[in-house]
């Protein structure tokens, strides 16, 4: 099943959905497309298909559903963020694997969000992502630290403590409110500074400690002690 969705509106948060199963994929797309702010511009139950849509609707998420068998679907996420490198991956994974998470986030993913959460966590998981933050659940994250735990690396020096040495007072700060699940609105606030005053922090953040994104930063941050996971 592949079905051609209208094009788009103004403002609007543009989802392609992909589930392998043609009546969930159609209560997926009912479900995200009731939502304010977002439309569904298109939707696939055939991942192979899916590449294709997305290069044709370039849309801001991709929602993909992965079973618990889903190897090979994981295994199309880079695809897919090839065919249209705006966009950001929410995984619906149905699987306690944390290896099959642990893989989503290896292939692109911007976030996890068990198949099990509520249709409110959804919602919540492809706004969050859509504002460029990350979506993991805490179980998710402690393997992924672990998995990347300097620990279980060949040893070798260690140039981030020198990446660390050069953040300011002000920045680590931002970065334990970012551990802490703050979004930019929320740090403004808590630090009487402006929203634009965040951004340019984090800028500066990811530049001095080499990191990509934020969810790149919240793994050095929990590795690094400068965050606490959240309780």
């Amino acid at each position: 099943m592949r079905s051609e969705l209208r094009d788009t509106l103004p403002g609007r948060i543009r989802i392609v959905a992909i589930d392998e199963h043609q009546m969930t994929l159609a209560g997926l797309c009912l479900l995200l497309s009731q939502q304010d702010g977002f439309e569904v511009v298109g939707g696939t139950s055939i991942f192979p298909d899916a590449v294709a849509l997305v290069q044709s609707k370039q849309p801001d998420i991709i929602v993909a559903s992965i079973g618990s068998d889903g190897i090979a679907a994981v295994e199309f996420l880079p695809d897919l963020l090839k065919a249209s490198e705006n966009s950001r991956i929410l995984a619906l994974i149905d699987s306690t694997d944390q290896e099959l998470h642990r893989r989503a986030i290896r292939h692109g993913a911007a976030g996890v969000l068990s198949k099990r959460s509520s249709p409110a966590n959804l919602v919540k998981a492809v706004e969050c992502i859509h504002a460029g933050e990350a979506w993991l659940d805490r179980s998710t994250t402690a393997s992924l630290l672990r998995e990347l735990s300097p620990q279980k690396r060949a040893p070798k020096p260690n140039p981030e403590q020198t990446r660390i040495a050069s953040l300011t007072d002000r920045e680590r700060e931002v970065i334990k409110l970012v551990g802490a699940g703050l979004k930019n609105r929320q740090i403004a606030e808590r630090l009487f500074i402006s929203d634009i005053t965040v951004h340019h922090h984090l800028t500066s953040i990811y530049s001095k400690l080499e990191v990509a994104d934020r969810l790149e930063l919240l793994i050095f941050a929990y590795r690094n002690r400068l965050a606490e996971l959240p309780g």
